[in-house]
């Protein structure tokens, strides 16, 4: 592929890495050859880098395998997931990121692979959780204002309002760590 098949969202192979194309945007100036002002997304480490290319450039574009896994449970740092076909898969811990604190039994989570390698895993923008563990909730802090530390089951500490009691099930933006609302059930 070359610059001119850059779409938001495609993966391409760069320096012996896998990159996602965040945005790109082309440019001709008036002096000289036009170009792609791009910004790049590295798969495995999340990293977010600026890269610009000239017009008309040709790289391999990389082909990302999705499918789900369930989360089963931790052994020795490595995380087992179970696939669609009832195999066993072991991630270990730095393919998963910071977001391991979410885990928990029967989570679903989407696995990217190329080439046959398991090369990142992601969790969903939400997930609910009960409140293991939180201070009471103080009369005439129940509405507004405020917040207070509460530990999740999967272990995680988010941010809650005050109203929020052990037992309550909330759900969490796993990207930003914030407390976005009760659970209805």
């Amino acid at each position: 592929m070359d610059t001119s098949d850059f779409r938001n969202g495609i993966s391409i192979q760069l320096d012996n890495d896998i990159f996602t194309i965040v945005e790109f945007q082309h440019v001709k100036p008036g002096k000289g050859g036009a170009f792609v002002r791009t910004k790049l997304r590295n798969i495995r480490s999340g990293a977010t880098i600026e890269k610009t290319f000239r017009a008309g450039e040709k790289m391999d574009q990389a082909i990302l395998e999705r499918y789900p896994l369930t989360f089963s449970y931790e052994q020795d740092g490595e995380y087992v997931f179970m696939n669609e076909d009832y195999e066993m898969v072991s991630v270990a811990r730095e393919k998963i990121g910071d977001q391991v604190k979410y885990l928990k039994e029967g989570l679903e989570v989407t696995a990217l692979s190329h080439a046959e390698e398991l090369i990142n895993v992601e969790l969903p923008f939400t997930v609910e959780a009960i409140v293991a563990d939180t201070e009471p909730g103080e009369r005439g802090n129940t509405a507004s204002g405020g917040s207070k530390p509460a530990t999740l089951e999967s272990g995680a500490v988010v941010q809650v309002p005050f109203f929020i009691n052990i037992g309550d099930k909330i759900k969490v933006d796993t990207r930003t760590n914030e407390y976005l609302e009760r659970s209805k059930d």
